[in-house]
């Protein structure tokens, strides 16, 4: 009997699957490498509302869509509002009311916990 058909057929199929296989390469992306950022709102969003949070202010109403949240702490209102401006960067303001007097450095405190969130 003669091999050598049989050796270039399974030759030849070799061949065939190789290039086959070559021309469906597929490369995934790493997981949890290729997280979406957050967005500019979302970020600050998120730091001002943990600064309140992290200065023991009891938060009752969450308005993100309107870019408000505000609680208290005491007897003192704090209120975060969080705003795009026309140039797409973000406005973040804090407010106190009530008996601002209890705690004098409580806003500041906020503003630093804020700042911190944001790595300044």
């Amino acid at each position: 009997m003669n091999r050598q058909p049989r050796i270039s057929i399974a030759l030849l199929l070799a061949f065939g699957l190789l290039l086959g296989l070559e021309g469906c390469t597929y490369y995934q992306p790493a997981p949890g490498v290729y997280a979406p950022l957050p967005s500019t709102f979302e970020r600050s969003w998120s730091a001002a509302v943990g600064a309140l949070e992290d200065e023991g202010v009891r938060i009752v109403n969450l308005d993100r869509d309107a870019g408000r949240a505000s609680g208290s702490r005491g007897d003192i209102g704090v209120t975060a509002t969080v705003r795009t401006q026309a140039d797409s960067s973000m406005r973040v303001e804090f407010s106190t009311s009530g008996n601002t007097a209890a705690d004098p450095t409580l806003i500041d405190r906020i503003t630093q916990r804020y700042n911190m969130r944001m790595g300044r």
